[in-house]
């Protein structure tokens, strides 16, 4: 009854939907020139040969499955991979970390039935294989009453999220029906994917932790490391509203005690760079924007790093990193593409979005935990004095994310009866 209710509600949202896509294109939330990929009128051909198709909602979802593309293609010469997300920044990031020709991106439709039924027309998917836990109700039904063969792969599901399902057991069921197979970061999570109704439901670890280091320019990275010279770095890396703040009043404690100390503010979102730059000079502090081709000065407080797909060169050029998105209700971000590059990690209390990551990172001494913001300051300070310490507490959570770096492995050892009925390898 309530999908009846949704899908009939969504035959009407057309017009409405058709505004809200305008609203967003005028805040750079959406891509103008590819609005009809939206709208399921796809313009690229479909690739001959056989087509997995994997969904990824953003930025992290999309990172987290470039191992899983590169595994997939050396199946066989007919095997293509389209990866789908729903934002502009995934959309940029998949253009330059794709390895093409194989392998392209596509926008997902809207969750519209007429705009469903023109994306799967078009594509014919021989497989789907959706990423962590993007539920859109008209899209999986038209997968599951097309008979395409499924997986959730890499499959997060909340407390909160399993505790929101849980009151509609009848709907959630006929929902995740459409999964033959669900692959789940932990085993607390598969439990709960199992409650739900999946049948087939297996913990087989986090691809994020498959991922190699996030890349870098060397010529760039040499240019910034000249520029910044000796001076001491930090890095609040992907802050979110309201965490600029923060790391603002850190730097100019931290500046008493480190005068020449310099912060790479990197926001979550670089269209609020205009924002954060703001921010900056009513703080007082000298800054240079890298959207404006500058670069950090011998005075500057601040390089406000206001750009897409830079992190690789942040957590290279930042002996420490403050994860952002911990410190308000976001639920954190990666704390592995930090560690990778030698970084040591500090956290808010808000790191649900990789809990089982920071607990193992935590009890190996890798990460260095956080109650409140006021803390940000003497933290980045102790790390940056004590380089020994620093170092180790590094090495701790690269040692974690190197020792489950094999969660690839059992991703494609659980999924090759499902390749095999797809066609695929």
């Amino acid at each position: 009854m309530l999908y009846s209710l949704y899908r009939g509600l969504t035959h009407l949202a057309g017009p409405a939907i058709g505004r809200l896509l305008d609203r967003r294109a005028a805040r750079g939330k959406e891509d103008p020139a590819r609005r009809h990929e939206r709208l399921g009128c796809p313009l690229l051909p479909r690739p001959a040969g056989r087509l997995v198709w994997v969904h990824a909602a953003s930025v992290g979802e999309a990172l987290a499955v470039l191992p899983l593309v590169e595994r997939l293609l050396p199946l066989g010469p007919q095997v293509q991979v389209m990866v789908t997300t729903g934002t502009v920044t995934s959309a940029a990031l998949m253009a330059r970390r794709l390895p093409g020709p194989r392998a392209f991106h596509q926008y997902v439709p809207v969750d519209l039935p007429g705009a469903v039924d023109g994306f799967l027309a078009h594509w014919r998917p021989d497989l789907v294989l959706w990423v962590e836990s993007e539920f859109w109700p008209n899209l999986l039904s038209a997968i599951r009453q097309a008979a395409i063969p499924a997986a959730l792969v890499n499959a997060r599901l909340s407390a909160k999220s399993f505790g929101n399902w849980r009151r509609f057991p009848r709907s959630a069921r006929r929902l995740l029906s459409v999964f033959q197979l669900a692959l789940a970061q932990t085993g607390v999570e598969a439990e709960r994917l199992s409650a739900l109704g999946i049948a087939d439901v297996r913990a087989v670890g986090n691809l994020k932790y498959s991922a190699p280091p996030l890349p870098a320019d060397p010529a760039v990275l040499d240019t910034l490391s000249a520029a910044i010279g000796p001076r001491p770095v930090w890095t609040f890396a992907s802050s979110h509203a309201g965490e600029e703040a923060m790391a603002i009043a850190a730097q100019v404690e931290l500046r008493r005690h480190l005068p020449d100390a310099l912060l790479l503010l990197v926001p979550r979102h670089p269209d609020r760079g205009g924002e954060v730059a703001g921010m900056l000079s009513a703080a007082g502090l000298s800054f240079s924007r890298r959207s404006e081709g500058g670069l950090p000065a011998a005075g500057d407080a601040v390089f406000l790093m206001d750009t897409l797909g830079e992190m690789g060169l942040v957590f290279r050029l930042a002996p420490v990193t403050v994860m952002g998105g911990s410190f308000m209700p976001v639920g954190g971000h990666n704390p592995i593409e930090p560690a990778l590059l030698h970084s040591a990690v500090i956290h808010g209390p808000h790191m649900f979005n990789f809990a089982e990551v920071a607990a193992a990172m935590q009890a190996a001494g890798g990460l260095l935990p956080l109650v409140g913001p006021q803390q940000i300051a003497d933290a980045v300070a102790g790390l940056l004095s004590e380089p020994e310490r620093r170092q180790a507490q590094a090495e701790a959570a690269r040692e974690v994310a190197l020792r489950n770096a094999t969660a690839i492995d059992r991703v494609m050892t659980a999924l090759a009866p499902l390749l095999h009925r797809a066609g695929v390898g």
